[in-house]
């Protein structure tokens, strides 16, 4: 497990993250979409088509001048200020959490279906994003974005767009801060650390032993190649 922490949200099942905001800032900064990229150390062409991903989903997010006496440029509209503003909100939302971890099983891809792959680990078979080419992976699942319901309160997959879901038994619960992290064994060597907030752990009545059903959608799976696979 690795600590982490990074906020994001999702508008139409495309995930807006802290590299999505830190691109705006640059390019509101620099006046230029070109110049912004530069400035990040990143390829100009990878940031138009994300910017492009984004509108498609939130709307326009930056008005484009052309060149003249002036020169051209780019500006933020005014969603993508608000876009800013809902990140940071967020962002302060979760400066008052325990950082977040990661639970990481190692899997093996099954199925490719462009950025997506099935991935088969013990404890079942996850949809999650996967990077790179091997098929010997290991799936990372957030703690902060699993959810915990009760078997009879359990979505059902085709009613949701969570993606995946995992059935097991609470083997620890340590709460901190207003947080609490839950442990699920579901029947793998590592167990899925969860976190939730008191009052979600209070609403749930969970103790140990109790059996939980443990949601997580596939923008919160993600599956690196193992060091050295082919």
């Amino acid at each position: 497990m690795q600590p982490r922490g990074e906020p994001f949200f999702e508008v139409e099942d495309v995930t807006i993250d802290r590299r999505d905001v830190e691109a705006l800032r640059s390019i509101a900064e620099h006046g230029s979409m070109n110049k912004a990229a530069s400035a990040l150390g990143r390829s100009y062409a990878r940031i138009q088509q994300r910017v492009s991903t984004l509108e498609e989903a939130v709307g326009p997010l930056i008005t484009r001048r052309r060149g003249g006496e002036g020169g051209g440029g780019s500006e933020l509209t005014d969603n993508a200020r608000r876009l800013i503003a809902r990140f940071d909100r967020l962002c302060a939302e979760f400066s008052g959490m325990a950082r977040s971890e990661e639970s990481v099983f190692p899997g093996t891809v099954i199925k490719r279906m462009g950025s997506l792959a099935l991935v088969e680990i013990e404890a079942g078979v996850v949809r999650g994003i996967v990077s790179g080419d091997a098929d010997a992976v290991q799936v990372s699942i957030r703690s902060d974005a699993v959810a915990l319901t009760t078997p009879a309160e359990a979505p059902q997959p085709a009613e949701t767009s969570v993606r995946n879901q995992f059935r097991g038994a609470v083997s620890r619960i340590k709460c901190a801060n207003g947080t609490a992290c839950v442990t699920v064994n579901v029947g793998a060597d590592t167990p899925l650390r969860t976190l939730v907030t008191e009052t979600s752990l209070d609403s749930l009545e969970l103790t140990v032993g109790d059996t939980v059903i443990a949601s997580f959608k596939a923008t919160a799976t993600r599956a690196i190649p193992v060091f050295g696979a082919e």
